[in-house]
C-alpha cells in the first residue's frame, strides 16, 4: 500500500486530514512538485483501486513552510459544506509557535488589518482601500532564552496572518525571515497547526483532530517545551 509520507489523522468517505510536514505545499497550480494533494490523490488511488481520477477537493491551506493538520474533502457536497465552515470562521483552529521576544502578557488578543502586496502581507491602517481585519487569540505557555512559546487562536483566515501579526507586534516567528526572524530553523518556521476542530460534513458530529510537534521541535526547544508542560497539553 502506497503512503504518503506524512500521518494521516483521519480518513473516511467523505474527508481525509493529514499531518503535513514542513517542505510540501498544499496543493499544487503548475507543475510536477509533489504536493499533499497529488501525494493523497495517489494514495486513495491506489487504496480503493480507482480506475480513473480521483476527486479531492482543497478546503483549507498551510504554508509550506508550517507544519500541522490539514484537512481535504472526498465529495464535492464535503468539500461545500468544509469549505463553508472555513469561510464563516466555525472552525476552530489552534496553532502552536516559537517567536522571538519574551512575551509579558499571559494572553490576549491582536486586532491588524492586512493587505497583500505582491508577495508579502502587510499591516495598513483600518481605512486603507483593500485591507481586511485580521484577528487573532493568543496564549502565552513559557518563556525562555529570549524565545516564548504561544498558542494562537486566529478567528479570520487571511493570508500569512499570523505570520505578520506577530511580526509587527514585536515578536516574528523564529524562522521566519520574510517577516523579521533573525534566526534560522531549517527550511521551516516554528509554526505548527496544532489541531483543528471542525463538523463533519455529512454527520453534523464535532471532530477534533491533533497533529503531533515536529521531531525538530522536540529537539531544538526541549527545554522551552518542558518548561511549559507540552507533553501534558
Amino acid at each position: 500500500m502506497l503512503e504518503p509520507p506524512f500521518e494521516i489523522l483521519y480518513e473516511d468517505n467523505h474527508c481525509i486530514a493529514v499531518a503535513k510536514p514542513t517542505g510540501v505545499s498544499s496543493a499544487h497550480y503548475q507543475g510536477t512538485e509533489e504536493t499533499a494533494d497529488r501525494l493523497i490523490k495517489a494514495y486513495l488511488k491506489q487504496k480503493h483501486a480507482k480506475p480513473g481520477n480521483v476527486f479531492l477537493g482543497v478546503v483549507h491551506r498551510l504554508d509550506k513552510v508550517v507544519s500541522g493538520v490539514l484537512m481535504f474533502a472526498r465529495t464535492s457536497k464535503a468539500a461545500a459544506r468544509l469549505s463553508e465552515q472555513f469561510r464563516e470562521a466555525t472552525i476552530e483552529k489552534t496553532y502552536w509557535a516559537i517567536v522571538e521576544g519574551d512575551v509579558n502578557e499571559t494572553a490576549g488578543s491582536l486586532e491588524d488589518w492586512l493587505i497583500k502586496r505582491e508577495q508579502r502581507v502587510e499591516v495598513v491602517e483600518p481605512q486603507s482601500a483593500g485591507a481586511k481585519q485580521a484577528l487573532l487569540y493568543f496564549a502565552r505557555k513559557a518563556s525562555q532564552e529570549g524565545l516564548t512559546w504561544m498558542e494562537l487562536r486566529p478567528q479570520t483566515g487571511r493570508t500569512h496572518q499570523l505570520r505578520v501579526q506577530l511580526a509587527h507586534h514585536g515578536f516574528p516567528i523564529l524562522g521566519d525571515a520574510k517577516y523579521g526572524s533573525i534566526r534560522t530553523f531549517g527550511q521551516a518556521i516554528a509554526l505548527h497547526a496544532r489541531s483543528l476542530t471542525f463538523l463533519h460534513p455529512i454527520r453534523y458530529e464535532p471532530i477534533t483532530l491533533t497533529a503531533e510537534l515536529p521531531k525538530p521541535w522536540r529537539g531544538r526547544f526541549a527545554r522551552l517545551l518542558q518548561a511549559g508542560n507540552w507533553n501534558k497539553t
